[in-house]
């Protein structure tokens, strides 16, 4: 159940989040309202198709889920601006939303936080199509995000540009589902294939300039994530 509620969060959070819909949720309660009940649908569908009998535990999820991005609007509206505000909220929210799903797995009873990390690698073996589609799904919108967060926050000490880096949001996914595919399938001579190009093609428009070293931090971040995760299932 842990894998399915990861992959629910990842795809209600992120994938089915639009711009327009972020911009919303962050500003308005009722936009973080429309925002949390598609996680919670998203939530109740995966639970249904594991546990049916699960649904309260995924409701609770769900309905946290939006009193969580709920409590972040007027602090929005007064620390946007501010610094890594975005990047601290970032943490901090997905640690909560994160927290809510372990927390409801274990008051469930179906693991004890001593036998957490058993219980997912066990379930990673049993659902292995479910821990498959997690981890491409995490390398695609949530992998971009948290690239951009940490790293305009790490070296810009601001939130993203998102009309700079927004064009990437798709090229990205697909490029680090490609290198993904290939490490995870021993095809290491065609990563370069895939990881060289968008750098060189586009490398006329940062280099010697102020953003040469958040471009090659982007494109390193992207490339190494998709290695990782590329690894991870490889093994599985």
């Amino acid at each position: 159940m842990i894998i399915a509620m990861l992959l629910a969060h990842m795809v209600g959070d992120y994938v089915l989040q639009w711009d327009a819909l972020a911009r919303w949720k962050g500003a308005a309660i009722k936009g973080a309202a429309v925002h949390g009940s598609i996680v919670l649908a998203v939530t109740l569908l995966f639970a249904g198709l594991i546990d049916p009998h699960w649904w309260p535990w995924a409701l609770l999820i769900g309905l946290t889920h939006i009193a969580i991005d709920a409590s972040w609007v007027g602090l929005n509206r007064r620390f946007a601006s501010r610094g890594r505000y975005g990047l601290t909220r970032l943490l901090i929210d997905q640690t909560l939303h994160l927290g809510v799903i372990v927390g409801a797995a274990i008051a469930s009873g179906y693991t004890t936080p001593q036998e957490l990390s058993g219980a997912i690698a066990a379930e990673v073996q049993l659902h292995r199509t479910w821990a498959i589609a997690l981890g491409y799904v995490l390398i695609s919108m949530p992998a971009w995000i948290f690239i951009e967060f940490i790293l305009y926050g790490l070296i810009n000490g601001s939130a993203p540009d998102f009309n700079r880096v927004g064009k990437y949001k798709y090229v990205g996914s697909l490029e680090r589902g490609l290198i993904a595919t290939f490490v995870a399938t021993g095809q290491f001579t065609l990563v370069p294939v895939v990881a060289l190009p968008r750098l060189v093609l586009e490398s006329p428009q940062y280099f010697g300039n102020h953003r040469t070293t958040l471009y090659l931090a982007e494109w390193l971040g992207s490339l190494a994530v998709a290695v990782l995760i590329g690894l991870v299932l490889g093994r599985m």
